[in-house]
């Protein structure tokens, strides 16, 4: 009896192993999800939605890109447009009688050799005024003053400064050089009001400059026994000339092309001469260029399209000039 229990177990058995395992998707028998089924499904899942995600950020990255590069192109052919027109108006009337002529009330004799000169004028003296204020004021506010509520005071309306416009500086100039101080409508007045205009940006730019210098250059110098002048002199301005350059360049490139504030101190829009001291009377090219725009004839016009291209070369030059400086001058630094 044992001995044939025995044996249909062992037949049953026999026959479990050799019949192979049913298919749920065949039988119609759901089978009950196992955990790493679960874990597949985890991992699909998510692949999907990172895959939309890096699809969404793709799209917006490449959206973003041709917006920019769309607005860029907008403002390139708007310049190049007002460029065109400009060299189509004015181009003709540029040749050496233009730019050694007085104005005149005639076309073909016009120039704008008193507005050149007195433009040269202007910017040497407010050269000579706003650059040894300017760096200086820089130098001691990054370098030498100890914070304070009072220096604090002073850096934020420097930094404020620089963004009033430009017609304030005009009537501060009329108040105080021309009226205060007795100056008059002189290239020394009109001077004293364009460094007011651009010492705000001089010193703020300055400062740049001079933060841009490690501090481990200032700390072995004072570990050496230099001064704190002597490190400035020696080692912080030398690093940061380029960068204090670069802004007086800009500063007077701004300068020169303001027309506001000399038509408040009362800049003359004719002058048939040229100033030979700073208290002469003076024009320069943005009051030319006004004064010919503001004429009713086409051709005065022209005159003041030739006269644009003069001045946006002096300003195309000065700039190419801050460029070459910043170059020359970063390749020497060795840190």
């Amino acid at each position: 009896m044992m001995a044939t229990m025995r044996c249909k177990a062992v037949a049953a058995a026999a026959s479990m192993q050799a019949t192979p395992p049913r298919d749920p998707a065949l039988s119609g028998a759901t089978a009950a999800p196992g955990r790493g089924d679960r874990v597949e499904t985890a991992f699909s899942t998510q692949g999907v939605w990172t895959s939309r995600g890096l699809t969404r950020r793709h799209f917006i990255n490449r959206f973003c890109a041709e917006l920019f590069r769309a607005c860029a192109s907008l403002g390139l052919l708007m310049l190049a447009l007002l460029l065109a027109s400009i060299c189509r108006d004015g181009m003709h009337w540029l040749d050496l009688q233009f730019l050694s002529s007085f104005p005149s009330r005639f076309v073909e004799k016009a120039g704008i050799k008193s507005a050149l000169w007195g433009s040269c004028w202007l910017m040497g003296l407010t050269a000579l005024f706003s650059i040894p204020v300017g760096v200086g004021a820089a130098v001691y506010l990054e370098e030498f003053a100890q914070p304070s509520k009072l220096n604090t005071f002073v850096e934020i309306n420097i930094a404020n400064l620089a963004g009033v416009p430009s017609i304030v500086y005009g009537m501060l100039g009329l108040a105080i050089f021309v009226r205060g101080l007795g100056f008059g409508r002189s290239v020394l007045a009109g001077a004293a009001t364009m460094s007011l205009l651009i010492l705000p940006f001089i010193i703020v730019a300055s400062r740049e400059a001079l933060r841009t210098v490690p501090l481990s250059i200032r700390h072995a110098a004072y570990a050496l026994g230099a001064t704190p002048w002597q490190t400035v002199r020696g080692h912080v301005l030398p690093a940061a000339l380029p960068g204090i350059l670069t802004s007086i360049i800009l500063g007077l490139s701004r300068a020169i092309g303001e027309t506001a504030p000399l038509i408040m101190i009362g800049a003359l829009t004719y002058v048939a001469f040229v100033p030979e001291g700073p208290l002469d009377a003076f024009t320069a090219l943005p009051i030319q260029i006004f004064n010919w725009a503001s004429r009713p004839q086409a051709a005065f016009h022209e005159l003041a399209a030739a006269g644009i291209i003069v001045l946006l070369a002096a300003l195309l030059s000065m700039n190419a000039v801050a460029v070459f400086i910043r170059y020359r001058f970063a390749r020497k630094l060795k840190w």
